[in-house]
């Protein structure tokens, strides 16, 4: 393994490290995959700077902008007893933190300033969780320590790999060690944003990966980000037909990811041992905000939710303080990581999970695996402070690759991750959501 370039970006903990390791871990099952294919132990190099810069995002348009990646009301807000975060992105979670704060309409940052001023932080946080909406209290380290979650996370491990299961080995069909993914069926029920980098990532080295989206839902500041590679089509899972469709699709899908909390999926059907039940070959990899057990394994939860819960925003609070080290910090804001870094990592990690057992399932093996955000802050949360001295990343503008999206042309960046002889690419420019028919080709 081959690690280059001098780029870090600033942070509390080692983001730029955690990147490192994240995408070594994927090309490295990239790497075994295509030594099955007849490679000869191919040498691996990732670049530091491509690595960071992959997490912040990996696409620029050019004559057009991006959609604002915030809604307009979401963010930290000071309560009566610290600070809560509040994520409005989507409309069924905004409508359900307007109606416990007593607001509705258009509202402004200030009146929700305002309403939040009067809250205690947890009571503010339980309300909006049993409202089916998203919210998370600013917690220390040691608070997330003492947390029931935050112990039955700590017990936990980075993948969760379920119990082995004896099926019909498979010979290698259309795959290459130039193209080692290429033929495999990946059946995408991810949102933002980790298990649509997973997705995104086996696309590049080959896998036809099908992503199926509810009508209605968008992603709008993120759609050029993470549809590249794939085929994106809508189905109602809440109908019976959409829920046939589904099924259709898993009859013939390799590998399953998907980031639906474990209780969604049971009242669809779909639970681990349904899945294993009626599709005995096909791998199942899922990943969730909060970890698999615990009183908050179905809570719903996203990068910058899991930063608050687990301490990340805190400790970067205090380690960036423009006030000396014994001054109360309780009025600053907290300070959440430069990049949404637990979610690309976990979508590397998830990545290198289902190559890893992909190529056990060529041999005749099936074993599920499952990760979380809140297990991989545990992994970061364990590493330095950035070297404040080290450059920040940077790429030369000559190597950003041009690509014509479905909104106009952009740059990409260049792979991180170089592999001997095996090709990282895609013939499927970024095109958003619901665009394509919900079959396999």
């Amino acid at each position: 393994m081959n690690i280059t370039g001098e780029g870090t970006l600033p942070s509390a903990f080692d983001v730029t490290g955690l990147a490192v390791h994240a995408l070594s871990e994927a090309a490295s099952a990239v790497a075994l995959l295509a030594q099955r294919h007849g490679a000869e132990n191919p040498e691996i190099t990732v670049n530091r700077d491509l690595a960071s810069l992959w997490f912040a995002g990996s696409f620029t348009p050019l004559g057009w902008e991006l959609p604002p990646v915030w809604d307009a009301i979401a963010g930290d807000y000071r309560c009566l007893d610290g600070w809560i975060r509040l994520h409005t992105n989507a409309q069924h979670h905004r409508a359900a933190v307007l109606n416990v704060l007593g607001l509705e309409g258009d509202v402004s940052r200030e009146e929700v300033m305002a309403a939040v001023g009067l809250w205690e932080g947890q009571s503010l946080e339980d309300a909006v969780v049993a409202a089916n909406g998203c919210a998370a209290l600013l917690r220390s380290p040691e608070q997330w320590r003492q947390h029931p979650q935050g112990q039955a996370v700590a017990a936990e491990p980075l993948i969760g790999w379920g119990e082995p299961r004896a099926v019909p080995a498979l010979q290698d069909g259309e795959a290459s060690a130039r193209r080692p993914l290429a033929g495999v069926r990946v059946l995408d029920l991810t949102r933002i944003i980790a298990g649509s980098v997973a997705t995104r990532f086996l696309a590049f080295y080959g896998a036809e990966v099908l992503r199926i989206d509810p009508p209605g839902w968008d992603e709008p500041s993120l759609e050029a980000e993470l549809t590249i590679g794939k085929r994106c089509a809508r189905l109602d899972l809440k109908s019976a037909a959409g829920l046939a469709g589904l099924h259709e699709l898993l009859a013939e899908a390799d590998i399953f990811i998907h980031g639906y909390r474990a209780d969604a999926l049971d009242a669809l059907g779909l639970s681990d041992a349904e899945l294993a039940a009626r599709y005995p070959t096909l791998l199942n990899v899922a990943l969730n905000a909060y970890g698999w057990s615990g009183p908050w394994a179905n809570r719903r939860g996203f990068d910058s939710l899991v930063q608050m819960s687990c301490g990340i925003a805190y400790a970067g609070r205090a380690y960036f303080a423009q006030t000396g080290a014994s001054e109360d910090l309780s009025e600053q804001k907290p300070h959440p990581l430069p990049v949404q870094a637990l979610d690309h990592a976990t979508g590397y990690l998830c990545a290198a999970a289902a190559i890893t057992a992909w190529r056990e399932r060529l041999d005749g093996t099936v074993r599920n695996a499952r990760l979380s955000l809140a297990r991989t802050a545990m992994d970061l949360m364990g590493s330095e402070p950035s070297d404040s001295g080290a450059p920040v990343p940077h790429v030369n503008s000559s190597l950003l690759l041009a690509e014509e999206t479905s909104w106009g042309p952009g740059r990409r960046l260049p792979s991180a991750i170089q592999i001997e002889g095996v090709v990282s690419e895609t013939d499927i420019p970024a095109q958003g959501l619901g665009w394509a028919e919900p079959h396999w080709i």
